[in-house]
């Protein structure tokens, strides 16, 4: 070993006057820059997770369809997340975050197009009290697509593709930012003190409420509602929408997460791991619910209950997803797959026909989860929750019913009996996903 000591020893020397340079230079940012550069960092970070979720609303809606159907809804999520993209940009994005440019000030925000600061910032002052708005508009971007995807699985199996997509087009245009910007763009909803954190209310009730009235302007399946019984219409494949909720409890964390908004402290990185395993305990709590109430019910656990109660109970914790204890995070969660178990047959009782159980999920645990604030976080007023459940509820219904009627009547939304019957991947688009096997 004695002859490697000499090289060692001279490289050591060697390396003396590079390791004192180094040493000599202050290559630390400035603490604000540090800040500026961690934020933005999550927010791309946690933008990738949320956009990660779009593959997990897929394969949970192509799980839960019939086989004859798979390649319409694999088509409406490429085009409504495609599409989502370009709306936001062009309208969207600066609707739902004005500044100090508002048309009609805190209810209406500004006309035009997003713009990214310069390459490398050069030569711009720029505000490094936050995240770079190219962050900011990608995270935020991933959420209204998220809020066009819940529509696509209320209304499966009969609704033609086109004016699918052109109500994705206002949905994430206007109508999301528009109600968005009240809250999260400072607009009156946020004067008020109302209370979402990560957006039970802002995206996931505003979907709910969209999917609820589409439902009910198209009408249900052919048979699935005879003489006052629910037929089962079984899915095509229940791995997949297994493998679906799993991305989406993952795409939670960033979406929760990626909410605190700042990463710049190491108070704020402690609040986004609170955050993160309070939103991983209410979707246990709401899958664990959900399996318990069916086996009580049905006398065995139901697959499709247990997915869409995990998925209630992230719904329900994400109006506030910091504030809570473990335990209260789970009981909120648990609280959230009640509802799914509950109001799925209610809403059968009344014909509303929705494929995936979207409505529940999203509007139902939605609204709870944002009346729920209060119990946690002492700054929220339980009237002015209701309060802007309500508002925001009115707005996309009316809206929303405003556009499926104006587009049922000038170019139609459902496709022909023979159509729904023979499947939509033939009769929209001519391609099947499953062509080895017979139709289903």
């Amino acid at each position: 070993m004695n002859k490697f000591k000499l090289p060692l020893a001279a490289a050591a020397l060697i390396a003396l006057p590079a390791i004192g340079f180094a040493q000599d230079v202050d290559v630390t940012p400035p603490n604000a820059e540090i800040g500026y550069i961690l934020t933005t960092f999550m927010f791309l970070v946690a933008g990738v997770l949320v956009f990660w979720m779009a593959a997990g609303f897929t394969m949970l809606e192509v799980g839960l369809v019939r086989g004859k159907n798979v390649t319409m809804q694999l088509t409406k999520n490429m085009g409504l997340f495609s599409l989502a993209g370009i709306a936001y940009y062009a309208v969207g994005y600066n609707l739902m975050y004005p500044g100090d440019a508002w048309t009609i000030t805190g209810i209406l925000g500004a006309f035009s197009m997003t713009g990214l600061e310069p390459v490398g910032l050069a030569g711009v002052e720029t505000d490094l009290s936050y995240a770079s708005v190219g962050a900011d508009y990608f995270f935020q971007l991933m959420f209204c697509a998220a809020t066009a995807s819940i529509v696509s699985g209320t209304m499966a199996e009969r609704i033609k593709l086109w004016p699918f997509l052109i109500f994705v087009i206002i949905l994430t245009a206007f109508i999301y930012p528009i109600q968005a910007s009240w809250k999260w763009g400072g607009g009156f909803l946020d004067a008020m003190g109302f209370l979402d954190f990560a957006g039970s209310t802002v995206v996931h009730s505003v979907g709910g409420w969209a999917a609820l009235v589409g439902a009910l302007i198209l009408g249900p399946r052919i048979g699935k509602y005879k003489g006052g019984r629910t037929i089962p219409m079984p899915g095509s494949n229940l791995p997949l929408a297994t493998l679906g909720t799993f991305i989406l409890w993952m795409g939670w964390f960033g979406f929760n997460g990626g909410s605190q908004l700042y990463m710049d402290t190491a108070a704020n990185v402690a609040d986004i791991s609170r955050i993160f395993s309070n939103t991983n305990a209410a979707a246990a709590g709401g899958a664990v619910a959900a399996m318990l109430l069916t086996q009580f019910l049905y006398r065995k656990p139901d697959l499709t209950m247990i997915l869409n109660g995990a998925l209630a109970g992230l719904v329900s914790i994400t109006a506030e997803p910091l504030t809570p204890s473990l335990g209260l995070a789970t009981l909120i969660g648990a609280a959230g797959g009640v509802i799914v178990v509950v109001v799925v047959p209610l809403l059968d009782k009344f014909q509303i026909d929705d494929v995936v159980g979207a409505i529940p999920v999203h509007l139902g645990a939605g609204i709870f989860g944002t009346l729920i604030v209060p119990l946690s976080n002492s700054d929220a007023s339980f009237i002015v929750q209701l309060k802007s459940v309500l508002i925001v509820g009115v707005f996309v219904s009316v809206v929303s019913a405003v556009v499926w009627l104006a587009l049922k009547a000038i170019i139609g939304i459902r496709v022909s009996e023979e159509d729904e019957i023979n499947g939509l991947d033939m009769a929209e688009l001519g391609m099947e996903a499953y062509p080895e096997f017979s139709k289903s």
